[in-house]
């Protein structure tokens, strides 16, 4: 996969994201994905990482604005910055009580792509920005 064509992939992922469409999103990973949750562990596969998004779209709306992507030369890895602006939906465990609030905080994901797909989505976030923000209401 050459760097316009993994941009085109990340930019896929992305923009799923943005219209809630976990299909889509499935469509541009890897079967044996590798995922590294911000402050959080790692899980292995498609249906781990299906039922990760079904329990944050229980918990928080989210939208991503502010994208670039960046993929170095042979469209092996890649980058994302972004504004993450979410509504906290559902309390989710061992964080603050949900009602309704509003967050926007910068965030960004790592990538790696084998074989056309993506094969590890690692993200990065302030958690303790986020914990604020919700807490203020």
């Amino acid at each position: 996969m050459n760097r316009t064509e993994a941009e085109a992939l990340i930019g896929r992922y992305l923009d799923a994201f943005n219209k809630g469409d976990v299909d889509g999103m499935l469509a541009c990973l890897h079967e044996d994905i590798v995922h590294d949750i911000n402050q959080g562990g790692r899980e292995i596969g498609r249906d781990r990482f299906r039922w990760f998004m079904a329990t944050m779209n229980r918990h928080y709306r989210e939208a991503l604005s502010d994208i670039v992507v960046m993929v170095d030369e042979n469209g092996r890895r890649a980058a994302a910055e972004f504004t993450v602006r979410g509504t906290y939906l559902e309390t989710a465990e061992g964080l603050p009580p949900a009602g309704g609030q509003s967050y926007s905080l910068p965030a960004g994901i790592f990538f790696e792509i084998d074989d056309g797909l993506i094969s590890r989505v690692t993200t990065y976030y302030n958690l303790s920005d986020w914990i604020a923000q919700v807490e203020k209401g």
